[in-house]
């Protein structure tokens, strides 16, 4: 048999000291990417458990016996490389363009709350429905990175986000699809209250005055009354959006609750907006995450933070980091390898701008980046200073 050009063997023919190429996407072999070099017994046991017939092999070929009659794989169909970059690429898109629908179809349901109160509810009741179609449509979904065109996400969009953010939570700890709607619904509507907030206060760039801050601080009553006079809305979606701003250590508002006397699902949801405000207030998950270590301790469940540390990943998509060939990078989605994420980097210049797949590459992540330490063509480049939002996905092999 030729040594030098690749061939296809059969899985009785793997040998050790072999680099084959397996006919599977790396999303869907438990070596994270298809060319995969033989260094034990044990390897060859789990290329022969998986779903195929044969592999290619890259290098190596010199081990196979000369003697030993070939075996034919017969009509082998030709192996198309997997486009991993274009994968990354068309699962943003899909993403992204799912975000602004969801945020626009909101605001109708916005506009009728008070005016239509059935429309209100069927419309957003459709948004949610959306979002648990697309939180569901694969086993393991994966948070992306969206962005708004403003210098701040719109409440529509901040809505979608931590409504995002909070069914991946619940979706982690088990709970029920119903639950799930009740998270979703409540995090829609969880802010309606701030449209009888005068705008004044609301888009007030500077500080606000005491004054100022208690009338904010009155938005959770008045988004209760708006929705609990229709009598259509569930208590556990009401007590979200009357609570959402509650701490376990009795410290929130509007009734300083305390403990247990949180529901679960609202304690979800609290923490999940804490974050998503201390991100817009930062503009770094990371130093959002550190944030919420440093200055919630005791107002959220111990358990919630883990749950959302282990959601978010090591590098929650918008993290700037540095990586180990010395280009800089921003996240754009997680992985289920947490410290390797996908990726859009460039090098110091700006230039050489690609999505990557840090599994397939062996490239790792060296360090986090403070945006403003970065060059300007690098932050240009990245986008780094764009707001950060989230929303799921998947890569489709």
């Amino acid at each position: 048999m030729s040594k030098t050009e690749p061939i296809n063997i059969p899985l009785s023919q793997i040998v050790v000291g072999l680099t084959v190429k397996l006919p599977l996407s790396w999303f869907n072999n438990p070596f994270f990417r298809n060319k995969v070099p033989v260094t034990s017994q044990a390897e060859i046991e789990l290329i022969n458990s998986l779903d195929i017939s044969y592999v290619t092999v890259i290098s190596g070929m010199h081990l196979l016996a000369d003697d030993e009659p070939e075996e034919v794989v017969e009509a082998i169909e030709p192996v198309v490389e997997f486009d991993i970059q274009g994968a990354i690429r068309k699962s943003i898109r899909s993403s992204q363009q799912r975000f602004n629908k969801a945020a626009s179809d909101l605001r109708p349901a916005f506009s009728k709350v008070v005016s239509d109160a059935e429309v209100s509810y069927r419309e957003s009741a459709s948004v949610v429905e959306q979002l648990m179609t697309h939180l569901t449509e694969t086993q393991h979904p994966e948070f992306v990175l969206v962005t708004s065109v403003d210098k701040e996400p719109s409440m529509t969009q901040h809505s979608v986000s931590v409504a995002v953010l909070s069914m991946m939570m619940a979706k982690s700890l088990g709970l029920t699809p119903t639950e799930l709607r009740d998270i979703a619904l409540g995090c829609v509507f969880h802010d309606i209250g701030k449209l009888k907030i005068p705008d004044a206060i609301r888009r007030k760039r500077t500080d606000l005055t005491s004054v100022e801050i208690n009338y904010q601080k009155t938005h959770p009553n008045l988004g209760y009354e708006m929705l609990n006079r229709s009598g259509l809305f569930p208590a556990p979606m009401l007590n979200i959006v009357l609570h959402h701003h509650e701490f376990i250590d009795g410290s929130g508002y509007p009734d300083k609750l305390s403990g247990k006397k949180i529901p679960a699902l609202t304690q979800i949801v609290a923490l999940a907006n804490d974050y998503a405000g201390l991100l817009l207030k930062t503009g770094s998950p990371q130093v959002a995450l550190g944030t919420l270590f440093k200055t919630r301790v005791g107002k959220h469940a111990k358990e919630y933070i883990e749950i959302l540390v282990k959601v978010l990943g090591i590098y929650p998509p918008g993290s700037v980091v540095k990586l180990s060939d010395g280009h800089f990078a921003k996240v754009i989605m997680t992985s289920r390898q947490s410290k390797l994420p996908q990726v859009y980097s460039c090098n110091e210049r700006g230039g050489q701008s690609a999505i990557r797949c840090l599994t397939d590459e062996g490239v790792s992540i060296v360090e986090t980046v403070k945006i403003d330490t970065l060059p300007e063509k690098v932050i240009d480049t990245l986008q780094a200073k764009s707001p950060v939002c989230f929303y799921v996905s998947h890569i489709e092999d």
